[in-house]
């Protein structure tokens, strides 16, 4: 029987429907990008060796926040941070080595994290 393996980390990051935000382009790249990179350094300060090796994995993005977004809205709120799970484990995010879950809970007023879970 195979070993399984498990990471978890907890950032604070606002999720939010990118879809309905009118944000400049560049602002949105701004964004687009630091969340990208905040997720890929926060994976790896915890995990350095958890890669591709270990692939098939489950991803499960979870969103923590004071209210609820829909679950399309929360599949691409969830866009950058994808992408920087997907460059930790230096596979595409469309892989079908990945596959990718996606809930929400309630965090209180004025709390908002993003946990990612990765079982390998």
């Amino acid at each position: 029987m195979g070993m399984v393996a498990m990471i978890e980390v907890e950032m604070d990051m606002k999720i939010v429907s990118v879809a309905n935000m009118r944000l400049h382009w560049a602002a949105k790249a701004r964004l687009v990008k630091s969340q990208r990179q905040k997720t890929k350094h926060a994976l790896a300060a915890v995990a350095q060796s958890f890669g591709v090796e270990v692939l098939p994995v489950t991803v499960v993005l979870t969103r923590i926040a004071p209210r609820q977004l829909d679950g399309d809205n929360l599949q691409s709120g969830f866009k950058a941070v994808r992408d920087g799970v997907a460059d930790w484990l230096g596979v595409d995010d469309g892989s079908s080595l990945i596959d990718w879950q996606y809930a929400q809970r309630s965090g209180g007023q004025k709390v908002y994290k993003v946990e990612i879970e990765v079982i390998g």
